[in-house]
């Protein structure tokens, strides 16, 4: 089944535990979350308290992106914040196979991202590392921004990869995704869908997660 995971980006800053309540009654699977610098993308979001606030109040995984440079040295904490899952940017990574592996020794699932412009070439190297690989589908920074559907291409190649290679990364998907554009990336091969304003601006969390879940079978 495909999985959803709504970004906290979107989210009511003001009532955070009534967010949280309402995305595990719609039947989220995990939470997830975008973590910015201010110099690896153009954009300020917040940092490992929050995370940790957040952890207290549910007991949904809690995938972590981490948009921001030398992310080396924040890994410890946001372990100890209660990430789950723990994603870095490739064009960030000075070292990145360093960096996958001591997120695996800290007991946290390790994923890699990709920004729309960047090949599915360059990850290749370290695909076998991978629990999660995250193709942006638009380019990182802000919420709200509309589908690339340039980046379908590169979900498909992604997908026969891992297929071909027998290798247990899944495909997440995180830009413009609502009810129409999931159908189009869980096509192409992606199994979890990272969704923002469509769930969060709209008035039924539930209906909206459940049309995006049944939007496409895994193929």
């Amino acid at each position: 089944m495909i999985k959803i995971a709504p970004s906290f980006l979107s989210a009511d800053f003001r009532n955070l535990q009534k967010e949280v309540k309402k995305v595990e009654s719609a039947r989220a699977d995990m939470i997830h979350l975008d973590i910015m610098d201010g110099h690896f993308v153009p954009n300020i979001t917040f940092g490992p308290m929050i995370v940790r606030d957040i952890k207290r109040c549910t007991r949904l995984p809690l995938d972590v992106h981490l948009m921001i440079e030398n992310p080396d040295f924040y890994l410890e904490d946001f372990k100890d914040a209660g990430a789950d899952y723990l994603t870095i940017s490739i064009e960030s990574a000075t070292h990145l196979h360093r960096t996958l592996a001591r997120i695996k020794e800290l007991k946290m699932k390790a994923g890699c991202a990709l920004s729309p412009g960047t090949p599915f070439d360059l990850v290749k190297p370290v695909m076998k590392n991978l629990d999660l690989l995250l193709l942006m589908t638009v380019n990182p920074g802000f919420g709200g921004q509309s589908f690339i559907p340039d980046v379908l291409d590169k979900i498909k190649i992604a997908k026969d990869y891992i297929k071909k290679n027998k290798l247990r990364a899944e495909i997440e998907v995180d830009g413009g995704i609502n009810p129409q554009t999931a159908k189009l990336v869980t096509e192409a091969g992606a199994t979890i869908l990272v969704a923002g304003d469509a769930i969060f601006k709209s008035k039924d969390y539930k209906m909206v997660i459940k049309r995006m879940r049944e939007s496409g079978k895994v193929r």
